[in-house]
């Protein structure tokens, strides 16, 4: 069986965008295959699009694969996730820059587009049993996610293991090396 990553990009973001193409040349140097899909729509992110593209793009989830989301892909593995059968579960789940009910400012629009993924009620309860770990990666200066409360969600609902960065605001450099660490 292949050992799969599987990255998703966050709002306005692609498989091009910051980390990402570092990620996918690092990760199949490592002998993983490696999916960095295109999310539809990614400046407006839609809950109804997003989780049955991951759904076309993952297919039958592995015991082995690895899933990264950053942002706005953290909800969309989350939320893909409650919905996978009991049997169904990965390896792991690390989340950078996610985030659950609590993002900060974003303007008018920006936030009726986020509503829907703050408001539409995620059981992290059933998403926990999908995995075998979460790790959560936040920047102690993200101007979008605030730390205490997300920290405080995964850490409760998910059992994450926690890792703070100091001054990497939303993650959007060209590399991400502190993923290297958790890939085993």
């Amino acid at each position: 069986m292949n050992k799969r990553v599987i990255i998703i990009h966050g709002w306005g973001g692609s498989p091009q965008n910051g980390w990402m193409p570092w990620a996918k040349l690092e990760f199949e140097n490592r002998g993983y295959e490696v999916i960095v899909p295109a999310m539809p729509l990614s400046d407006y992110p839609k809950i109804e699009n997003w989780i049955p593209c991951l759904g076309d793009v993952i297919g039958k989830l592995q015991p082995t694969d690895i899933l990264i989301g950053h942002s706005m892909g953290c909800q969309a593995i989350l939320r893909f996730l409650e919905r996978k059968p009991k049997d169904q579960k990965v390896g792991k789940v690390i989340l950078v820059a996610g985030f659950g009910r609590y993002l900060t400012g974003l303007t008018e629009e920006e936030q009726r587009i986020a509503q829907p993924w703050l408001d539409v009620p995620l059981d992290l309860d059933k998403v926990k049993t999908k995995a075998d770990s979460f790790i959560a990666i936040f920047s102690d200066n993200d101007p979008f996610v605030p730390l205490e409360k997300n920290k405080k969600l995964f850490e409760e609902k998910l059992g994450a293991q926690i890792l703070i960065e100091h001054s990497k605001r939303h993650f959007n450099e060209d590399s991400l090396p502190v993923l290297l660490d958790y890939l085993f």
